[in-house]
Parts: structure tokens; sequence; C-alpha cells
């Protein structure tokens, strides 16, 4: 054999032409049996968007991809540089069956058609002779190739019917039947995608809803029976009651019921082998913060808490502090985050100074944020110095404790530090540090204040040594009293100052012999009291006057007078007491702004009597409990501005007043303020409308409102060049619009609005140009709505009610005309105003249909339009019903047409018919359109009537017409004549169809014996034990259940063992059966000793 093989080498031709033509060229000469064939195609890559796809086939329909393998390979190939794809076709050991037509297919896309290229193979025996290449070479002329018409199988199968099919593949050589098909269907689709479209309506790109809303997604198919199935990332749903799959009609719907995050998924509809495809997103709801942020003032080293919470639980919430995010990674050991359901905390451990800021809590919602202040930690005084009165050589020891114990200090005697040495000894020990100053050896230089100060702290603690000395001196018997009065170091040595609620003790010495008597006055009062909180404690030489928890109205003067008989001794002295000052009067906010306060109070009444100082103030949110300080130093004036306040958040104040006493008690809450500042200008100013003495404006909110929100606004007017504004409203408007009135005609006017709010008046929005004020005339013109411009039906007794808008400059008159005449029917209201009028009418009849005319005119321009009104009822019943004809089982019914069609067209008739028997009506047909009927299926010997009703757009009609004669379905001459019934003889002696049956029982258990009888009339039962009836004994129970007899016996003993009968009697014969019931007892030891007895007759 030889092979003779076309190599179509090059670039496939751009043509479309070009391609689906075979390549021409010569036969490159014999070759041997089994040759080997070798095609390559170069397809340039620049005239396709994307890699193409190739196909070899051999013949009209056999793919060669599936011939692969030894005999027959297929390589592909890319050469970057110039783009060109390489597709190679090789056939290994060509025989007979490889000789035929080719053909190769190239396209970019499934769906585009492809550009074909052809070639043959032919294969020759060797008994040819060998080929004489010479005259091969040889120059000849080409014989013409004379080809017949090839014919397209395909546009056969195209045209033919499905069950030609077969008959023309075997026709043209197509083995490949089920191939031949698939490739069939796939021509068609191309030509005619719309006669294979399985979706009429696809799924919408993507769905979007919120988290817990329902959603549906919904398809319309071309086939109403297809299946249909969902998917959900690939896997099938299931109906449940989250997935509802509906179909009605073409329409076919997954609906999802309560979606949550887990169905934000793809979704496809998939109807055989055609799939569309959508995505669900599933938004979550805002989350919203319902208790804010509380401000937090702290000291240092102490636990700091944020608590926010938020209105769902497992939301995330995002802390901040000054702008910087805090998590887990970068918040390391010092920030903890938890939650507790709602509520969100976030720990600060210990605080430093390096934690002040604004902290920040935020949701998909809203934020809150609150601010921490942190200062150094107060210093405690645990024990405080007391005073001492020591006498000479005695051992003098001040100490004092504190909170801190890193604290260290200095003492100081009468501002004079101290410094140790032998006999004064400084020294600081303990867990709270205790601070000691030891004197030795005390001696009258040592008396004096001391006080310790705690280094870094702007505290400190004194004490007074007073020095006892004791003089022996000879005087003679009679030395006159004297009194040794020392009050303090103060200017007036006989005022003695002491704080409300301390103790007050004044150690008076007295001197005199004999001892002198000594009295106590306040006033004219004497003090004689030695116990109480007032009392006088007397030694030798020393009277101490004593007061515990000093109050106000322990205040006053006082005298001592000693006496004794060389004469006496007086001294007058005054005791004030000092307190805290009460707290401010009238706190209150006199002005706001968008985050600041300014707040001012009245002194307090009484200032303790002390000056006052100043003051110290805090604030709180009305929605918390915790109360920040706003100022750490005392502020002396009576008006405060507080700053660093949130706009929109209402606040309280109090005010403490400080001297140097202390501090007061707070003062009572401020009426609640909101800081507040003012929006900002109304936008998108501009004119509506302008006639001569008035020019309508309108506007948008302004962009920013806050939290103080809108009042109104105001608006103001002047004349151009001028700068007075007059305003033109009184109180502010609501509204975003205002017609401004008695404007001068012919006057350029500039205009301007501002929005109030409680902070006050916005910036101004003024309008860009002058307006000039005269009249605009428009022409009218009459915009009628889309459902009135066709035909307006409604029904007898309904409401119309018909708005037709209207606009013309100034403004127009308005007339309304019914079927060309002016309307004057009082039972039809008309309401005019500027932009529109409303006709309605509050019960419609069928004398209001007509043609509605509306005028409208300005002067000598006009416009009009029609609104044709049709009112219908149900029509009358139809006349002159009648049988025309009856013939076998049917009857033929003509009527004319109702006399009242209800003024609308008569859309058909409904029929009924009635047996002459039951008088019952059944429906024949409904929405006859004809005027007549054939009444079918009557059955025979009865008689029948027939009504009809007759039906338009409002239903049928409330009568019927009734048929005037009827209609009699005659027999065809078959009689029936009926045996004469004889009754049958029930009567019948008894008979026991289930006889006694021998039973053992045990003792102490319910046992029962039954049978059946039969017998009619019914027979009388008797139940016999031992031949002897058994009566109305309670042991025994017997029944009668149609026809089966029981005996039952409650708990048997040993004694109702025995023969039992049963008896049946009636009218006509006495029967008896009996049967004995042989009982062997099974008894247990309560009833008798092991072993038992057999009780019963002989089995």
């Amino acid at each position: 054999m030889f092979v003779y093989v076309l190599v179509p080498e090059g670039n496939l031709c751009r043509h479309e032409e070009n391609m689906q033509t075979p390549y021409e060229g010569s036969n490159p000469g014999p070759s041997c049996c089994e040759a080997q064939a070798l095609f390559v195609l170069n397809v340039d890559s620049n005239n396709f968007p994307r890699k193409p796809t190739l196909k070899w086939f051999k013949g009209k329909w056999l793919d060669l991809s599936s011939k692969a393998g030894k005999h027959m390979q297929f390589k592909e190939t890319y050469d970057r540089n110039t783009k060109i794809y390489t597709f190679e076709m090789n056939i290994i050991k060509v025989v007979d069956a490889d000789a035929g037509g080719y053909r190769c297919e190239i396209a970019s896309k499934a769906k585009d058609k492809p550009h074909c290229c052809y070639f043959d193979i032919t294969v020759q025996d060797e008994d040819a002779g060998e080929l004489d290449f010479s005259v091969l070479l040889k120059k000849r002329q080409k014989k013409k190739r004379v080809t017949e018409e090839e014919v397209n199988v395909w546009d056969i199968l195209k045209k033919a019917k499905a069950c030609d099919y077969e008959k023309i593949a075997f026709q043209y050589g197509i083995t490949d039947l089920r191939g031949m098909l698939k490739r069939l269907k796939e021509l068609k689709r191309l030509e005619c995608p719309s006669l294979f479209t399985v979706f009429l309506r696809k799924l919408e790109p993507e769905y979007s809803e919120e988290k817990g809303n329902k959603v549906t997604m919904s398809v319309e198919v071309a086939d109403p029976n297809a299946n249909v199935r969902w998917l959900k990332n690939g896997q099938e749903i299931k109906p449940s009651s989250k997935y509802v799959l509906e179909s009605e009609g073409n329409v076919r719907s997954l609906t999802i019921n309560k979606c949550n995050l887990s169905d934000d998924a793809v979704y496809e509809c998939v109807v055989d082998e055609e799939k569309c495809y959508t995505e669900l997103f599933v938004k979550e709801p805002p989350v919203t913060i319902t208790k804010l942020l509380d401000d937090v003032h702290t000291v240092v080293g102490e636990k700091v808490e944020f608590e926010v919470e938020v209105s769902e639980e497992g939301a995330s919430v995002q802390w901040m502090k000054d702008g910087e995010e805090l998590n887990r990674e970068t918040a390391g050991s010092k920030y903890r985050f938890k939650k507790d359901g709602k509520r969100h905390i976030l720990i600060i451990n210990e605080a430093t100074t390096e934690d002040i800021g604004m902290y920040y809590a935020k949701t998909t919602g809203g934020e809150s944020k609150a601010e921490l202040e942190v200062e150094e930690a107060e210093l405690q005084v645990l024990q405080s110095i007391a005073d001492l009165t020591l006498k000479s050589s005695e051992q003098a020891v001040f100490k004092c404790e504190v909170s801190d114990e890193k604290v260290t200090g200095k003492w100081f005697k009468d501002g004079v530090e101290v410094t140790a040495s032998d006999r004064i000894k400084i020294s600081h020990i303990g867990r709270y540090l205790t601070h000691k100053l030891t004197i030795d050896d005390v001696k009258q230089g040592d008396a004096g204040d001391y006080t310790f100060v705690p280094d870094g702290h702007a505290i400190s603690l004194s004490a007074k040594l007073n020095f006892l000395e004791i003089k022996i001196e000879y005087k003679p018997r009679q030395d006159p009293p004297k009194i040794h009065l020392d009050t303090g170091a103060g200017g007036n040595k006989n005022a003695i100052t002491v704080v409300a609620g301390n103790k007050l003790r004044l150690d008076v010495e007295i001197s005199g012999e004999p001892e002198p008597t000594v009295c106590w006055k306040r006033g004219e009062q004497e003090v004689s009291a030695l116990e109480g909180r007032v009392r006088v404690e007397k030694r030798k030489g020393l009277c101490s006057f004593v007061i515990d928890g000093a109050l106000k109205s322990d205040e006053g003067p006082y005298s001592i007078t000693v006496s004794n008989p060389a004469g006496d001794d007086h001294a007058d002295l005054f005791v004030k007491v000092v307190d805290v000052p009460e707290p401010p009067l009238n706190v209150r906010c006199t002005s706001v702004g968008e985050d600041f306060a300014v707040v001012t109070w009245d002194a307090p009444p009484y200032d303790g009597g002390v000056p006052i100082k100043g003051y110290l103030l805090e604030k709180k949110k009305v929605s918390s409990n915790h109360w920040t300080k706003l100022n750490f130093d005392v502020f002396e004036s009576t008006t405060y501005e507080a700053k660093r306040m949130i706009d929109g958040v209402s606040y309280e104040m109090r005010v403490f007043a400080v001297n140097g006493i202390g501090v007061s008690e707070g003062s009572a809450s401020s009426a609640p303020f909101m800081p507040i500042a003012p929006t900002s200008e109304p936008t998108r100013l501009q004119v509506d409308d302008v006639t001569d003495s008035t020019c309508a404006l309108k506007w948008r909110p302004p962009e920013k409102i806050g939290a103080g929100g809108i009042e109104g606004y105001i608006i103001e007017y002047c004349i151009e060049g001028s700068d007075q504004w007059v305003q033109a409203n009184e109180a502010p408007v609501e509204k975003n619009q205002y017609r401004v009135k008695g404007l001068p005609v012919g006057e350029k006017m500039l205009f301007r609005v501002v929005a109030v709010n409680p902070a006050g008046r916005s910036p101004p929005a003024i309008l860009g140009q002058p307006v000039t004020i005269r009249e605009i005339v428009e022409s009218p013109k009459i915009r009628i709505p889309r459902h009135l411009r066709s035909k307006l039906i409604t029904r007898v007794g309904e409401k119309i009610n018909l708005l037709i808008p209207f606009q013309g400059k100034p403004r127009p008159v308005v007339t309304w005309f019914k079927d060309g005449k002016p309307l004057e029917d009082r039972s039809v209201g008309i309401r005019n105003s500027e932009l529109d009028s409303i006709l309605f009418i509050r019960t419609a009849e069928r004398a209001h249909s007509g043609v509605y005319t509306l005028h409208v005119q300005i002067e000598n321009t006009s416009d009009s339009a029609d609104i044709h009104i049709q009112v219908v009822d149900k029509p009358g019943p139809p006349i002159a019903v009648q049988v025309t004809d009856v013939w076998g089982f049917n009857a033929a019914l003509e009527w004319k047409p109702p006399k009242d069609d209800g003024n609308c067209e008569i859309l058909g008739y409904t029929i009924q018919k009635a047996d002459m028997k039951t008088k019952e009506w059944f429906t024949v047909y409904e929405h006859n359109r004809r005027p007549s009927c054939t009444v079918s299926d009557l059955i025979m010997g009865n008689e029948y009537s027939f009504r009809v009703y007759s039906e338009n757009i409002c239903g049928l009609s409330e009568n019927p017409g009734l048929s005037k004669n009827t209609a009699f379905i005659s027999k065809s001459g078959l009689d029936c004549n009926p045996r004469p019934y004889k009754e049958m003889d029930m009567t019948r002696s008894p008979k026991f169809t289930a006889p006694l049956v021998d039973r053992t029982v045990v003792a102490g258990y319910t046992a029962a014996i039954s049978c059946s009888v039969r017998g009619d009339p019914r027979p009388k039962i008797v139940w016999m034990k031992n031949n002897m009836i058994i009566g109305e004994d309670p042991k025994f129970l017997m029944q009668n259940n149609q026809g089966v007899l029981t005996l039952r016996i409650r708990k048997p003993s040993l004694f109702d063992g025995g023969r039992y009968s049963c008896r049946a009697i009636n009218d006509l014969d006495k029967t008896r059966w009996s049967a004995s019931w042989r009982s062997e007892v099974r008894l247990n030891l309560m009833f008798t000793k092991a072993g038992g007895n057999r009780v019963g007759g002989p089995r």
C-alpha cells in the first residue's frame, strides 16, 4: 500500500471563508505501507481573545480524541515569542481504515461557531508497481478536478423529522447515533437559543437581607412540569421549616426563614443540565449601645473598669484609647477584656498616670466614650500626734502612722528642724510606717509645738509639748489665788478656737493658799457638772474645762473665778467653734456649647466661722451614678466653665465649698442640662414661587444637626444693597418651606434662612442672587394620572375620589363639565386648590356615568381633559327561559338577554337544573357565552326544571330566570314487575354456639367462664352451681354481651369449686347446656398448708 498525505502548514487564515475551505496542494508522493502521516496546524493567537480549542474529526461526526493511543497521537505546543499555537496529529502505521476525509475545528469559546479546515488521506496497494518519480516530477498541465456537490448531512437532519434520524444516519454511514443526536441538539441550540431556553427568568445576581429576616429567591422556567433542584454551596437543599420550596405554575421559589450568617452562601437552581447562580449576603443588624461608658476618676495603683452594654449578645466591641485600638495582642497584661452576655468590660489592673486619656467603645451601630483621670494617691493619716504634758526628767514620745510605708519625713519644733542627738531620737519602724520622736529627760526648753511633715506631701501633723514645772516656794499661809491662763499663741489670748466635733480641754493652773475654790460660768449660768459632755475636772493646782464633741451651740463667752480667804481672781475667755461650711446653693447651668457648659452658684449661707477658700466641682451623667471631679485645686469664683463634655449627653453638677477646716457636703444637684452646639446652615435654599407681593422659599435641613435637634427656622429678607435684615416670621417654622408675604412689588430682594435650636442660631444660608418680586405667568397644563387616561369603571355604591393635578400661574379658574354641560349635580363634590382639583362622589350611582371634562383657564390660555366614568351594577335575570326540545337524555334550552345589563357587557350565563322530586339545584354550565345550551346526562323517568343567571364584571344576577316549562325524560317501554316480598321467619329456639369449658384456676385470683348462645326472641339466661341457681350473690358477676355469656367469680376460694351450668330459655323451647368445672386449686400458705387439696368432680 501507498499513502498520499496532504500536510497543511502555515498560519490559519483570518477570514472565515478561507478557513472553511480545504487546503490546496499536490500529493508529496507515494509511500510504503504502514508509513507515518503527520499533520501540522499553526494558529496565530492574536486572532483569538483566549486560548483556542482544537478538535480533530474523521468524516462528519467521528471525534478522534477518543482514538488517541499508540496508533494516533496528538501534540500541542506554544511559542511565547511569536504567540503561535502548533497542533499536530500523528498517525503511526497507516492502514486501510485510515483512508477518508478529515476535518479540524477551532474555536475560542464553546458557544462560538468554529473555524474549519479539511484534508484527505488516500491509501493505495503495492500491486500498482513502483512509481516513476521522474514522471511524477515532470511538468504537466493540471487536470481540473470535477467534484460532486457536497451534501451537508446536518442541514438534512435539521429539516427532517425525529423518526427519520436513524434512516438518514444509515444512508450517510453514521454509526454513532448518540453522538450525532447530541451534536444536532447543540447546533439547534446555537441557531435558535429561544427554543432551548430552560429559564425564562433567572435568579438575581445577588440577594441581600438582614439577619433574622426572610428572603425569597424565585426563577421562572419554560416547562411548568420541570423538576427543579436547589443547591447551597454545591449541597442539595431538602425542604424543612427553614427552607421552603414552592412551585406555582412556571415559577419556582426558595424561601429561607430567619436568615443567619450560615446562610451567607452561593445558591444554584438546577433544571436538568442547565444552572443559574446567585449569592446571598446576610447583613447583621447594627449593634447599638444601650448603656454608655462612665467617666472614671481614680488614684495610682487602683483597678479601673470601663463597662458598656450592647443590644445583642455575642456582639463584638472595639476598644480604643485616644484613637489607638486596644486588643489582646497589643495590650499585653495591663488590659483585660471581659464579656458577660451583653456586658463588655475593659479592665486596667493597676492604673498609672500614663493611662490618662479618652477611652472609646465602638460597635457597628454607635460608640461611647469616657475619660479616665488618674492622680497620685492621697496620703492617709492612720494615727495623728497627741499633745503631751510632762514634768521635768520624764520622757516625751511623739508618734504618728501614715498609709504609705515608703514615705519619709522631718520633725520640726516651732518651725525649726529637729536633729537627732543622744537625748533626742528619731525612728521610722513598723508595717504601716510609724514615725517616732523620742525626747529623754524633758526640760523646760523642750516645751513648744512639734510638727511632722511627710516628704512630697502637702500635709503636716502637729502637737504641743507642755512642760509642767513644780516649784516649791515657801509663802505665808495667806496667799491670794492666781489664775495662770494660757490659751495659745494667737493674737487674742482670751479666745479659744475649736473645730466642731473635736474635744476641747482647757487646763488652767491655779495657785493660792489655802487652796482656792473654782467657779466656771457661761454667761450668767454656772457650769458645775463633773460628768457629761461639758464638764469641769479638778485636781490640786489644776482645773480643766472639757467639752467633748464641740457643737456650734457651745460657742460663746466663758469665765473662771477663783477665791480663798486671801482674795479672789477672775478671767474671761471666748470659745469659738469653727466647722466646715454649709453646701453652696442654687447650682445652675447658664449656657452650653458643643463640649462645654457654664455653671454658676450662690455662696453658702454659713462659712463655718472661717473664710471660704474656694470651691470644688463634680459632674455626672444623668444615666450614671458615678461623680467625676472637675478641678483638683480650689476655684475661688462662683462661675465655672466645665470643658471636655460630650455633645448630646445629659449631665448634672454639684459644688463643694472649702474653708480652712475642710470641705462641705455636696450641694443639691443642678437641673439636668445637655451640651449642644448650633446646627450648621440649612442647605439647598432656593425660590419655589414668586407673586406680586410674596416669595415662596424651600430648603433642606442642615447637614450637621447634633443632639440638640432643630426647633425651627427663621427667615429674613432685605432689599438688595441694604444690610438691614427683617425677620419674616415671628416664631420659628418647623417645615422646610415658607412663603414671605408683604414684599414690595418690583424690588430686588435677598433672603436668608437660619436654623434655631437651644444652643442658638446657626450660620445663615443666603440665597445666591436677588429675586425680583413680580408675578410669573405660566400657561395652564392638566396632568391626568395614568390610571384615569382610560375609562374608570366602578361599582354602584362605591366611593369615587379623583385628584387631578394641574399647573399654571397665577391661579387658574377651574370649571367642571359633564357630557358637555356644566356640572350641577349636588351629589358630585368639587374641591379646588392652587395645584389640583378633587372630584368626589360619596355613593356612586349609575346616573353618575358619563364624560367629565376638567377645564382650567388663565386669561386667554386654557387646557381641558376628559375623564370617562362608568358605574356598573349586577345585571338583571335572563328573560323567556324555556325548554325548546327534549330527546333521549338531553334537553335544549333557549332564553333572551336581560333587559338590564348592569351598564356593562354580559360576560356569560350560569345554568342550573333541579329534579322536581328533590328540588335541589345543581350547576350544569358556567360562563356560557350563547343564550342557549343543551343539558345532557339527564336521568330517565325524572322531570327537570331549569334556571339561568346572567353574569357581568360585577358577578351573577341576584335573581335567576326560571324556565316556563319542564323537561320530562320519558321511559322507553321498560316495565318492572317486582316479586311480592315475603318476610323471613327469624324465630328459633335457643342454641349454644360455644359451650362451657372445664378450667383450673388459682385461689385468690378472679376467674371467668364463658359461652355463647343465640335465639329469637331473646332467651332468658340462668346460671347454676351444682344445680342450684345463683342468685344476687355479689361474689358472682353475670354479663350478656350480644349473646356472649360470661360468669365472673371474684377471688375464688376452695368452696367455689364445683359444677357450673348455664340455661337459656325463651318462649319456643327450653334448652340447657351444662359443663363441669373441675378446679384444681393451688393454695398459698395464707390459705392452707403445703400440699393443697384437689376440688371438683372426677377428671
